[in-house]
């Protein structure tokens, strides 16, 4: 894949990774598998279909309940493909006399191209892996291995003129096809950036609370897809659409059980909870202000901060910050919310702005 490491530092050169530094690291390992591992002579790429049941975007017409992307409903797939992959990539070197290293998204390996280059499909101009069989919802892994294998040839752009995918987005995140701004992308936004939420983005979140699904569930090709068969992968029913009210009462110990085994504990509850208070912000539903009230006491400056916000939306807001509040983001956000024209001057907001 010759034109690997230029798109790939033009990439970062835009700064569309936004604060995913180790996207900036290993880039010679990123962009030439043999940087990684100067043995390899083939590379398998894996798909596993983790295809929904039902329709993805359900949840976001119930603004009193929190949207969770299709991936992020189960155990995570982290788990489910590793121990899947060793046991093939076991067989296949015990069989091939030849050595391998196996990876799940763990290591500086670009799955997607790869994968467009091993023809399991290309990437849709949401930049995503698309599939005649299974749409765009496979899950990547890859297989480098010593052995060298003939080559599969690579699955053509089957796009065309469709923009679906890139009409869809809530936040305009993409600077043109194949190129996405993670600056701009909800499922960057409420999963990785570790800080409050520009305000910008706010509002078009909606009440999507983990990652979101707009951009690939509209997809021409998702009407050959199928739900996964892997018992493992099935959706557990309580992350279909759950209350924003059970939701915000969760504090550590209880986020952490209730998401035990699922990619959303990664992102810890701090950083959910700034979701999720977002979403109860939008929902416009005064029944919620008493849990962003109460949140407004949280020990996380994180939560407090967005618990202004909430409140502020729904026309709850107190006069007042509490006594004692001496954190400069929360109170960034009263003031804010007591002069909504002085937005585009916080240090909270602009991440990812383009000029109008």
């Amino acid at each position: 894949m010759p034109a690997l490491p230029e798109r790939l530092s033009a990439w970062l050169a835009a700064g569309h990774h936004g604060g995913m530094a180790w996207m900036e690291e290993r880039t010679g390992a990123r962009a030439d598998p043999a940087v990684l591992w100067p043995d390899v002579r083939s590379i398998v790429m894996l798909g596993v279909n983790c295809g929904p049941e039902g329709d993805p975007l359900a949840a976001l017409s119930d603004p009193l309940r929190g949207s969770i992307a299709v991936y992020a409903r189960r155990r995570d797939y982290h788990d489910v493909i590793k121990g899947k992959l060793k046991e093939l990539g076991g067989a296949f070197a015990a069989r091939a006399g030849a050595e391998i290293k196996v990876f799940v998204d763990t290591a500086p390996v670009m799955e997607k191209p790869l994968a467009a280059a091993a023809g399991l499909g290309w990437q849709g101009k949401h930049s995503v892996l698309v599939s005649r069989e299974f749409g765009n919802w496979l899950m990547l892994s890859a297989i480098y291995t010593t052995a060298d294998l003939p080559v599969d040839a690579p699955e053509g752009d089957r796009c065309g003129r469709c923009r679906r995918c890139l009409d869809a987005c809530p936040t305009d995140a993409f600077a043109g096809p194949y190129r996405l701004d993670a600056r701009r992308c909800l499922a960057y936004l409420t999963i990785e950036h570790a800080g409050p939420i520009p305000p910008e983005f706010r509002a078009p979140m909606g009440n999507r609370v983990f990652g979101c699904d707009d951009c690939l569930a509209v997809c021409p090709w998702n009407k050959f897809a199928a739900a996964t068969r892997e018992a493992r992968l099935m959706a557990r029913e309580d992350l279909s659409a759950p209350p924003l009210a059970e939701l915000a009462r969760l504090d550590d110990a209880a986020f952490r059980t209730r998401f035990a085994g699922t990619p959303i504990k990664r992102t810890g509850r701090d950083r959910f909870l700034r979701n999720v208070l977002i979403a109860i912000g939008n929902s416009g539903d005064e029944t919620l202000a008493g849990e962003a009230e109460r949140l407004l006491e949280d020990a996380s400056p994180l939560v407090r901060g967005m618990a202004v916000w909430a409140l502020a939306r729904l026309g709850r807001l107190p006069p007042a910050p509490p006594p004692g509040e001496q954190d400069l983001d929360v109170l960034a956000e009263w003031d804010l919310a007591k002069n909504p024209g002085a937005q585009r001057a916080s240090p909270l907001a602009g991440a990812g702005q383009r000029p109008a």
